[in-house]
């Protein structure tokens, strides 16, 4: 095939929520798109917690309540704080106002797929990109284990590894403090026994955002999500953390499940799926460079993910809109230098999603840094008080509260105190002055 009929105005390079709403955003402007997903279909290789939220759904697919396969609609939030046999629960629940809700990415994809084909989307499936092609320094189109095609602008969306954005300068070799390897599992249950355990009505769901356990001491989180008739429940620790205990994540997913705390909302449960994915957790001085003369960057291939808030479908969406804007732009100047596409970093500069990554920008690497301490030694603590609070052994509370206090400084230095205290005011200075 020539050159010329293999052209059209852009190809997005993966058919996550990323990739499907850029397309989808060109696609209703009236300029041809062709969307290119490696998958069998859009979402058979996708992997997440378990949530989207509405505001942002909205702004791509306006009526998405109405007929995207939802499971349900979150009402509370609990944190679990962990230790190694107990652990504090704080819960907070809103009826009225939930603003996300739990799905099943193979079913939510595949739906946002459908909908980007109706609005005139070229979707290929079943498809693998195995390069750029590049002229005189900018990218014209992509390079498919069948045959070539030709674009005035390429959008890669195609996930944390994005080899394509590493071929082309864009972003280096992605280090193992940089992602996480999340694994979850699925379990079936029946629907009453959900509702009956997390103290919710009909279609109300709830989350779970989990802290210690067998993560205690290491930059891990763990999750778990109510859906219609299962739970989805998981974690995810940093590769170098991993690397550093060696430990395995199935193992570590087993002793979560295996929690006091845990065990009684999975109890009798059926595993119907163990998946496992890389999620970027670098965060904003990770960003890449997000644009060259034909070509963009945008959802966990930007390394967009916003861990501190477990927000990442979301930022993926509106940075693929925000792309997509600005390839329509673009297209309608003739002109895909990277001038013109520069307008996609000052799009994620001016809305929440680098506002909010930069307040974190220093999370990471402090919290890194005394990992153990924020992680394992306070958590525990934690515990400890609430533990000695309600305990009724007939020992005089001034007595106790004395004693506890007195240990803050015998289990540990006063000097390492000092140093959490200063990394906490570091941080609280950075999320709230700079």
């Amino acid at each position: 095939m020539e050159r010329e009929d293999n052209k059209c105005n852009v190809i997005v390079v993966g058919g996550g929520p990323a990739g499907i709403s850029c397309a989808v955003t060109i696609a209703r402007a009236g300029m041809e798109v062709v969307l290119i997903e490696r998958g069998k279909f859009s979402g058979s290789k996708n992997m997440f917690g378990g949530a989207i939220y509405a505001k942002h759904v909205r702004e791509v697919f306006p009526d998405f309540e109405k007929t995207a396969p939802l499971q349900r609609r979150n009402v509370e939030h609990k944190y679990a704080l962990l230790g190694e046999d107990d652990g504090t629960v704080i819960s907070y629940k809103n009826k009225v106002e939930g603003d996300s809700y739990t799905v099943v990415r193979a079913e939510f994809d595949r739906w946002m797929a459908e909908q980007a084909k109706k609005e005139g989307v070229i979707l290929v499936e079943e498809t693998v990109v195995r390069e750029l092609i590049v002229e005189n320094d900018c990218v014209k189109g992509v390079r498919t284990e069948i045959e070539d095609y030709y674009a005035d602008i390429v959008v890669l969306a195609d996930g944390v590894n994005s080899l394509l954005a590493k071929q082309i300068g864009l972003r280096g070799n992605i280090n193992p403090e940089d992602v996480a390897l999340s694994v979850k599992e699925v379990i079936k249950l029946e629907p009453e026994k959900i509702n009956d355990r997390f103290h919710v009505d009909g279609n109300e769901g709830c989350v779970y955002e989990i802290f210690g356990g067998p993560m205690l001491g290491m930059l891990g989180l763990g999750f778990l999500y109510t859906n219609k008739n299962s739970i989805s429940i998981g974690l995810g620790v940093t590769l170098s953390e991993l690397m550093k205990h060696e430990l395995k994540p199935y193992e570590m997913l087993d002793k979560l499940k295996a929690h006091p705390q845990i065990a009684p909302l999975i109890k009798d449960g059926e595993v119907l799926e163990y998946s496992a994915h890389l999620i970027p957790e670098g965060g904003y001085k990770k960003i890449p460079q997000l644009y060259k003369s034909g070509v963009m960057v945008c959802g966990d291939a930007a390394m967009l993910v916003n861990n501190m808030h477990w927000e990442g479908t979301n930022l993926a969406m509106i940075s693929g809109k925000f792309a997509g804007e600005t390839a329509v732009i673009a297209l309608g100047k003739k002109d895909y230098s990277e001038n013109t596409l520069s307008f996609y970093q000052k799009l994620l500069e001016n809305s929440f999603i680098i506002k909010d990554l930069r307040t974190y920008r220093n999370l990471m690497s402090d919290v890194e840094e005394r990992a153990f301490d924020f992680l394992g030694y306070y958590p525990e603590k934690i515990n400890e008080f609430f533990k000695l609070f309600t305990a009724v052994d007939g020992i005089p509370k001034r007595e106790k509260f004395r004693k506890f206090i007195k240990s803050f400084f015998t289990d540990r230095k006063i000097s390492e105190i000092f140093k959490d205290a200063w990394t906490a005011v570091k941080l609280l200075w950075s999320i709230l002055i700079k």
